[in-house]
């Protein structure tokens, strides 16, 4: 028997907005077939999505473990990687003042991993504000906004970057 029938259930799921149920069903085809990357890979991405980027990570790398050549795969690891380091530098700098310069390096190393990646180029900006460093802050916000036309967030952090820098 093979994990396809598993497969299926596990989209059935997803389109039925059950992600819990997914998962168990993609983790069932991985009993059945505990070499395929394709399901690796495909239980990584709901594992994302429900944002368990512990064990989406690990599942994207067993795929990329398993099919090093596949672009898809090596992509996908890179974003959750750039998506760990968001998050480990949200919590720099909310912890205390002097992590700032920790988290503009953690965040800069996202960016370098998922240039897309519009949430790392938004607090960079507030990395740089909160150093008062206006002109910079402003020109990472920008940046977002020229991945994103129109991103509302964006657009109002450069309006406040552009007039701190002017007061």
């Amino acid at each position: 028997m093979n994990g396809e029938t598993q497969i299926q259930k596990a989209y059935e799921s997803i389109l039925g907005h059950d992600f819990e149920k997914a998962i168990e069903w993609f983790e069932k085809a991985i009993a059945e077939e505990p070499n395929n990357a394709a399901y690796h890979y495909k239980l990584s991405i709901t594992f994302a999505r429900s944002n368990k980027l512990s064990k989406a990570i690990e599942h994207a790398s067993r795929a990329v473990e398993l099919v090093k050549d596949k672009e898809a795969y090596r992509y996908h690891l890179q974003v959750l990687h750039a998506r760990e380091l968001v998050e480990k530098a949200q919590k720099q700098l909310s912890a205390q003042t002097e992590h700032a310069e920790r988290a503009i390096f953690l965040l800069k190393e996202a960016i370098t991993l998922d240039p897309l990646a519009i949430e790392a180029y938004l607090i960079l900006g507030e990395a740089f504000a909160f150093r008062k460093d206006y002109g910079r802050a402003y020109q990472t916000v920008m940046e977002a906004v020229r991945l994103e036309p129109h991103h509302e967030i964006a657009e109002q952090h450069a309006a406040l970057y552009r007039q701190k820098m002017k007061s």
